[in-house]
C-alpha cells in the first residue's frame, strides 16, 4: 500500500519535513516514490504539489493523520472530490 507520510531532515532539533510518497513497509527516511511538498513545524510553512497528490489520492494512496491535516488546511481533499466528479 502507498502512504502518503512526512520524511525528516535538517538539522537536530531543527527539523523540517517532506511529504512523500512511499510503501507503507518503507523506513520513515528510507527512498520514497515521490516527493510531493514541504512542511517546517517551527514556521508552519508548506509547499505542496497539489496536482501530484490530487494524482496519488484518486490512485488511492493514505496519508497519515498529520498529512491528513496538513492536507485538509491547504483544501486538497475538496479538489479530490470536485476533479472525481468532473471524470465521473
Amino acid at each position: 500500500m502507498i502512504k502518503l507520510r512526512l520524511k525528516r531532515y535538517g538539522k537536530k532539533r531543527e527539523a523540517s519535513y517532506r511529504i512523500v510518497a512511499a510503501q507503507s513497509t518503507s523506513r520513515r527516511d528510507g527512498r520514497p516514490l515521490e516527493e510531493l511538498g514541504f512542511y517546517n513545524p517551527r514556521t508552519d510553512e508548506t509547499l505542496l504539489d497539489v496536482p501530484g497528490l490530487v494524482r496519488r489520492l484518486q490512485q488511492g494512496a493514505q496519508p497519515t493523520d498529520t498529512v491528513r491535516r496538513i492536507l485538509e488546511k491547504a483544501n486538497v481533499f475538496e479538489q479530490v472530490k470536485a476533479s472525481s466528479s468532473v471524470q465521473a
